[in-house]
């Protein structure tokens, strides 16, 4: 089995679940599957596959609720995906595919596989290892070819339980891909890096304040602060419309920092909508690192803010990605 993160030259069998479901056998994508349940019982299978699940396992996570005694469903789904993939365990096709039936259950052997869900996981596990030995450039390769395969979140547009907890695991590897690469970029003063290393995060995660404040702190570097004061108003009204919450007081302290009279208005606003009364807005934490802190450590730092606030000459790329994004955030 191949799970390199580009596939190897020709495998019979590709899969990708990140994103919209495709699947090409031989160079021919499958598109018709005659039962509509033959699809996700192929799915499931894939993910777990040379494992032998028995038809209650099958059952609850594919059809929750249905009769697994009787097997019905079970029976003409896995009739209709050897059909369908030339899968027959006695007489195999050239797929590569076979589909066993073994004591009370099934399991699906495949030759030649590849999958973005496996090239996936391994650079990202290879990367943050990578990264934890203080190899930077290694973690970053990786983390960003991981990234490259994250096309969306997994089988997008499905809700079967088994599909929701397979996505928010995959959804948690790529924020802490995305967070170790947005703390390489701030190390590396890298703007533009880092402009987009925060759209890609906002786009799995509108209300990741990290990622708010990494923006707010670099604006702030460049003292480009009507930035900071819009990234912080958008992270403000997307937690107050869509979670009923205020931002945190760290998101808080740091407009402080970068804009008090900005923040005296924004620290009332958000006692309005909390209904605690305003906080004292208190000096950042020392910039620096305390001890024992990986210097590939994913949480968020405050490190830049230490350094004095220089007007730059505006990076007409960052101001240009910047533009972009601010215009469909506030859309």
């Amino acid at each position: 089995m191949t799970t390199a993160a580009n596939g190897p030259a020709g495998p019979a069998v590709r899969v990708r679940f990140l994103g919209d479901f495709e699947l090409t056998v031989n160079g021919a994508p499958v598109e018709r599957w005659r039962a509509g349940k033959a699809r996700g019982l192929f799915q499931y299978l894939v993910v777990h596959r040379g494992q032998m699940l028995t038809r209650d396992r099958l059952y609850a996570s594919l059809w929750p609720g249905a009769d697994s005694a009787a097997g019905s469903s079970l029976k003409v789904a896995a009739h209709a995906l050897r059909r369908v993939l030339d899968a027959h365990p006695d007489r195999p096709g050239d797929s590569g595919i076979s589909l066993v039936y073994r004591d009370f259950g099934y399991v699906l052997h495949i030759t030649g596989l590849w999958s973005d869900l496996d090239g996936f996981q391994e650079q990202v596990h290879s990367g943050l290892r990578a990264a934890a030995a203080g190899d930077a450039p290694l973690a970053r390769t990786r983390l960003r070819a991981a990234l490259g395969l994250y096309g969306g979140e997994f089988l997008r547009g499905e809700s079967a339980d088994w599909v929701v907890e397979q996505r928010e695991y995959l959804r948690a590897l790529a924020l802490r891909a995305l967070g170790v690469l947005r703390a390489d970029a701030e190390d590396r003063e890298d703007f533009v890096e880092l402009i987009e290393v925060c759209r890609r995060t906002l786009e799995i995660d509108r209300h990741h304040e990290e990622t708010y404040r990494a923006l707010m702190a670099a604006h702030g570097r460049r003292g480009e602060l009507a930035c900071v004061r819009r990234w912080y108003e958008l992270c403000a009204r997307r937690m107050r419309d869509e979670l009923a919450v205020a931002p945190e007081p760290e998101t808080q302290r740091l407009l402080g920092t970068l804009i008090p009279a900005a923040a005296r208005a924004a620290v009332a606003t958000a006692s309005a909508v909390t209904g605690a009364p305003p906080a004292t807005v208190r000096a950042l934490r020392s910039a620096a690192r305390r001890a024992g802190t990986p210097a590939w450590s994913a949480e968020v730092r405050t490190t830049a803010l230490a350094r004095p606030v220089r007007r730059a000459r505006p990076d007409n790329r960052a101001v240009a990605a910047l533009a972009r994004a601010a215009d469909q955030a506030t859309a």
